[in-house]
């Protein structure tokens, strides 16, 4: 039975959601799931935005099958070719003898790349600010290369001035019902799924995301149609201020955030003190996260989140503790930036976390490391206890500024 949703009395959503998934990509937990959009356009010719998982290929092609209505499919435009929004298109070339398929020359080397079938004859390739006429609908064809594939791009709808984003301002979460952001309550219960994907999935992308938005800033767009969760129609200026923040590496709050490594719980303890000492002198709404027991994609949501970060490892082998030495790659990797940074160090006998979280630390850009790095012996002693209230008077100075 068909499961869909109209953008408006010719524009179809024709996807749905995986809540039995539990890691995207494999890698990143989503208790809440996740959402496959994809979009069908009735007109003189019909054209599919994009297809879905082959989790829910079932319930894909019965929406699809109900919206045509008896219609043959004319073209399936392919924003994006990673396997979650491209698993449907042998089967539909199958069904529909006469569809053609839309993309760029990246599209079709990825097709080929996957699949192995006939496209002679089934291929339309298009160029940069290329049309393609449907009727009464005009589509436009816009890249956006590493957002975050190189093959991206976007398809703008000129008559409706909709804007079909690929993966960009995409979010994990199974839809409910509810497909539009007005529909919602985002602050409540999207934007930590919206940041979590944002920074773990695009967020290395930053330049490519800031070119594509400078590109796209001249166009009149009613409404922003990505590939994973809601549909935006209503505060489309709102969800530009996130990916302006997100994609410049600003933190979206002035807050703090302490992740911690702690194997015996002295290093924990330090934490909860400074915790304390910095709740005392003011500061609210203070995050803590054991970087062993927390899924370090959520650790780097909170990065771009917030704008000052305590960082509180022993040392290990020598080195620093395995769960937070990942997240600091990970950091790396992503391209983290313009964040202030208190560290605090443990070891027995030989503290060294401190000097190379700092040497990490030292090769990510803009990266301000506060003074003193606070150094724990076992546990917390007065020496040390005098070094944590320093530090703290330092992050307090740092926040005011």
């Amino acid at each position: 039975m068909h499961c869909t949703r109209k953008l408006n009395d010719t524009i179809h959503w024709v996807g749905g959601s995986d809540r039995r998934l539990a890691l995207f990509e494999n890698l990143f937990p989503i208790p809440r799931g996740v959402s496959y959009n994809s979009y069908l356009i009735m007109d003189e010719k019909t054209a599919l935005i994009d297809t879905v998982d082959s989790s829910i290929s079932r319930q894909f092609l019965e929406n699809i099958y109900h919206v045509l209505d008896g219609r043959p499919l004319d073209f399936l435009i392919v924003n994006h070719m990673e396997p979650d929004h491209c698993a449907g298109i042998e089967e539909l070339l199958y069904r529909f003898p006469g569809l053609k398929i839309v993309g760029n020359t990246k599209t079709l080397t990825l097709i080929r790349q996957f699949y192995d079938m006939d496209l002679d004859g089934r291929t339309l390739i298009v160029a940069e600010n290329d049309v393609l006429p449907l009727g009464s609908h005009t589509l436009r064809f816009y890249f956006a290369p590493m957002v975050h594939w190189p093959e991206v791009m976007m398809t703008y709808e000129e008559s409706e001035k909709i804007l079909f984003s690929a993966d960009a301002f995409g979010s994990f979460g199974a839809l409910n019902g509810n497909l539009f952001d007005d529909e919602l309550d985002f602050d409540r219960d999207w934007i930590a799924d919206a940041r979590r994907y944002y920074s773990n999935i695009v967020g290395k992308y930053g330049p490519q995301v800031q070119a594509a938005m400078k590109k796209l800033s001249g166009l009149e767009i009613a409404m922003i149609c990505p590939l994973h969760g809601p549909v935006w129609r209503s505060n489309i200026p709102y969800l530009l201020d996130k990916y302006t923040h997100w994609s410049k590496y600003e933190p979206e709050e002035k807050a703090v955030a302490i992740f911690y490594a702690s194997m015996y719980g002295d290093t924990e303890n330090a934490v909860n003190i400074f915790a304390g000492a910095l709740a005392e002198s003011g500061v609210k709404n203070i995050s803590v996260y054991d970087v062993s027991s927390t899924h370090v994609s959520t650790l780097i949501a909170e990065v771009f989140r917030c704008s000052h970060l305590v960082l509180a490892s022993p040392t290990y082998n020598n080195g620093i503790y395995p769960a937070m030495l990942n997240f600091l790659h990970d950091m790396k990797a992503l391209n983290v930036q313009n964040r202030t940074v208190a560290l605090i160090e443990n070891g027995s006998w030989a503290p060294a976390s401190g000097k190379l979280m700092r040497a990490l630390l030292d090769e990510m850009k803009q990266m301000q490391v506060l003074d003193p790095v606070v150094t724990l012996k076992s546990a917390l002693k007065e020496d040390s206890a005098a070094q944590l209230a320093e530090l703290k008077d330092s992050l307090l100075q740092s926040l005011a500024e």
